[in-house]
């Protein structure tokens, strides 16, 4: 027992990823009292000062990117001028790691989602949809119910664990919290919400471009296993025809591996956007979402092992 605390203390970048762990799943935050969902709020009442959808796109394009810079960039300052008073640098990151992650709630939505869709409760699954996903669902079939469970339950495993995880294994807690940050600000002022469309080009730029490595990561653990060479030779085939690299690497890779048909065309506010169709021929059932969560978890957790493993090379090379 002893010679474990010594080496977690050794390894103070191990202890704070197992640490927020342990705290995210036994210690969870109510999403209302959660501080990003003030901060969120917060980005409503900006964005309703300074968005205004009249004015040329050139203008809503600046618009935006300064409310993104205003909102980031002070929490940033606030989070480094912080660090620098700390006494206990892990205990700081480790809070921050607990705050932006965000799998508990994650595996708790898909669970209800996967229990609501095999009753074929469309009522149920369209209000468990309908904050998560920033499109209308009140018209969604049960196929089109499929379909949009799938793909978040993916992004939401892809953004709110594995890319919440990377960030942490490069920039520490702060890394992580920014990252979380970017994510709430693209799923707020989304494009895919009329009133955002200009507006909220460049948060959903920015997110794809720090999205792109994690979950292309994820997107080829998912890969391992059965099916591994169809999902692979889905990345290849079809990864970049989605509208955002990352998340069309990890959609292909699981519609090709379960054979699963996902995107296609999707209603946003009163627009029909025609998104492109990935992987298979086969419609998403309560089965296969199931097994998409089970992959995921299964993915999570070797993506957290892998993690600590360098940690603990990385901290002994040092």
């Amino acid at each position: 027992m002893t010679e474990t605390l010594a080496f977690l203390l050794e390894n103070s970048s191990l202890l704070v990823l197992w640490g927020a762990l342990a705290m995210h799943w036994l210690l969870p935050i109510p999403t209302q009292l959660h501080p990003l969902h003030i901060w969120q709020q917060l980005a409503i009442v900006i964005a309703d000062k300074v968005n205004k959808p009249d004015e040329p796109r050139q203008q809503q394009l600046l618009s935006g990117s300064l409310a993104w810079s205003l909102m980031w960039l002070t929490v940033l300052i606030l989070l480094v001028a912080l660090y620098q008073l700390v006494w206990i640098e892990s205990m700081f990151h480790l809070v921050l790691l607990w705050l932006a992650l965000d799998w508990r709630s994650t595996a708790k939505l898909s669970k209800r989602f996967i229990g609501a869709y095999s009753r074929e409760d469309k009522t149920t699954c369209r209000q468990l949809l309908e904050t998560p996903l920033n499109r209308e669902t009140r018209n969604l079939s049960l196929l089109g119910l499929g379909k949009a469970g799938a793909e978040t339950q993916l992004l939401a495993y892809g953004r709110l664990v594995a890319g919440v995880l990377f960030w942490y294994a490069l920039a520490g807690g702060i890394g992580a919290l920014m990252y979380r940050l970017a994510v709430s600000l693209a799923r707020v002022w989304s494009p895919s919400r009329q009133h955002f469309h200009t507006f909220g080009l460049p948060a959903v730029r920015i997110l794809a471009t720090l999205d792109i490595i994690p979950l292309r990561i994820f997107a080829l653990l998912f890969c391992l296993g059965h099916n591994g060479k169809a999902a692979l030779q889905g990345i290849i085939q079809q990864g970049e025809n989605w509208l955002l690299p990352g998340p069309g690497w990890l959609l292909a890779a699981t519609g090709h591996k379960l054979s699963l048909s996902l995107g296609g065309p999707a209603i946003y506010g009163n627009r029909k956007m025609e998104r492109p169709r990935l992987g298979g021929k086969i419609a998403p059932a309560a089965f296969h979402l199931a097994q998409i969560d089970k992959i995921a978890n299964n993915r999570l957790l070797a993506w957290v092992a892998i993690q600590s493993v360098l940690i603990v090379i990385f901290q002994g090379v040092l």
